[in-house]
């Protein structure tokens, strides 16, 4: 077990997008993303302020930094807790502490057995 595996002691619960049937996003009436079903994952939550730079290119600051055991989406939301501290399950950012992901980085380590995932709301 490497370093990256073991600094994720924390649970955060993540709703990604959900895919509609011809393979695109999923939106509700009102043009809102659709979400899955929220899970729980391991997770290294930071509350720091970090610049990086979305994929459109725009530079940004972020709430927090998470470290997380998976892929997630961009636009996907995540919550530092664990699923029982949901209050809303169907809309992800009427829960308290909730983020929309606004950037994803994946980077392996030298010997591509590890991935640091890296997740900035």
């Amino acid at each position: 077990m490497g370093i990256i595996t073991r600094m994720r002691k924390q649970s955060c619960v993540y709703w990604g997008l959900r895919a509609s049937e011809s393979g695109g996003l999923d939106y509700d009436e009102y043009g809102q993303p659709l979400y899955t079903d929220p899970i729980e994952l391991e997770c290294r939550w930071e509350d720091r302020s970090e610049e990086f730079i979305d994929s459109s290119g725009t530079r940004m600051t972020s709430t927090a930094v998470v470290y997380v055991d998976q892929d997630v989406d961009v636009g996907g939301v995540l919550m530092l807790g664990e699923l029982e501290d949901i209050t809303d399950e169907n809309i992800p950012k009427e829960n308290e502490g909730a983020y929309e992901i606004r950037a994803f980085h994946k980077l392996p380590n030298l010997r591509a057995t590890e991935f640091l995932r890296t997740v900035y709301l």
